[in-house]
């Protein structure tokens, strides 16, 4: 895990609990040999969404990625930045493509509103989000 806040270009804000997002995310620490990424799991026990000014719900909606300036960034934004921090500027500039980027966008949109139903992550109540693992020291 890249633990320099010193050199990373995009912080992304990951579930961890969601096979999809754990199977891109080891593929971008692969592909990060220079720590661009500072990759944090929000399913992590511990982590705070509060700490960084937003809430669970907000960040379990979609994918979200802050810039060393502070700016948050959200949805197929967040993966060409991420693409980029790694190399992969051709795919990144792809999906910046007149057309492409709208169909990007409509895919992750009906991705991010149904991943824990495709996920598994369903029970016959319902797919209500999972809630924040906090350890209380």
């Amino acid at each position: 895990m890249n633990t320099s806040t010193q050199d990373w270009t995009v912080q992304v804000f990951f579930d961890g609990d969601c096979p999809l997002c754990v199977r891109e995310i080891g593929m971008l620490r692969k592909l990060d040999r220079k720590g661009k990424i500072l990759m944090t799991d929000i399913a992590a026990k511990g982590f705070r969404a509060e700490d960084f000014g937003k809430t669970h719900e907000a960040l379990m909606d979609q994918i979200h990625a802050r810039l060393p300036d502070g700016t948050w960034i959200t949805g197929v934004e967040v993966f060409r930045r991420l693409y980029a921090a790694v190399g992969l500027g051709v795919v990144s500039s792809l999906l910046s493509l007149p057309g492409v980027d709208r169909l990007a966008d409509f895919a992750y949109e009906r991705f991010a509103k149904n991943r824990l139903k495709w996920t598994g992550r369903c029970d016959a109540n319902g797919c209500a989000l999972p809630q924040a693992k906090t350890s209380h020291a």
